[in-house]
This record gives C-alpha cells, structure tokens and sequence, in this order.
C-alpha cells in the first residue's frame, strides 16, 4: 500500500477524533465562562485605551478618530451633493 495514503487515512482518524473531542471541550461551561469573562475584560480595557488615546490626541489639538470620521462624512455628503448638482446642470443644457 502506497505511504501516503496510509499517513492520509491516519491523519483523517486523528482529525475526527480530535475534531469531536475538541467540540466537546469547546462547548463546555467551564471554557466558556472564563472565556467569556476574559474577552468582556479585554473589551473593557480596550474601550478605556481608545478613551485614553483620543483624550490624548485631543489635547495636542490633533483630530481624533471620531472626528476624522466626521470629517470624512461630511466631505461624502459635499461630494454627493456636487454630483447631484452636475448631474442637473447637464440635464439643463
């Protein structure tokens, strides 16, 4: 019998069954409550980074995130307004 499809036929076996075991494990109460806990923490200290970051931009006088998105808003509304208005002006003439 050719190697490969020996090493194949066994690698599948070792799929499944760690697939199967893994699933198990991974629906577990006891993973998923540290988890869960784990990933609000981490979300809450990278809330109060970008609170701190945009705190500390804004206090150097630079444009924050928020207010880059903004600013791009804005300039997306210009832009479509200026596209309606030639849009008009070539149907007039």
């Amino acid at each position: 019998m050719n190697p490969w499809d020996i090493y194949k036929k066994a690698f599948n076996a070792w799929e499944n069954a760690t697939a199967t075991y893994m699933e198990q494990v991974l629906k577990s109460p006891l993973v998923l409550e540290p988890a869960g806990a784990w990933l609000s923490t981490l979300m809450k200290a990278k809330a109060k980074s970008d609170e701190l970051a945009a705190g500390w931009w804004g206090g150097l006088g630079l444009p924050t995130k928020r207010d880059q998105e903004r600013t791009l808003h804005k300039l997306n509304q210009l832009e479509s307004k200026l596209l309606d208005l030639e849009e008009r002006l070539a149907a007039q003439e």
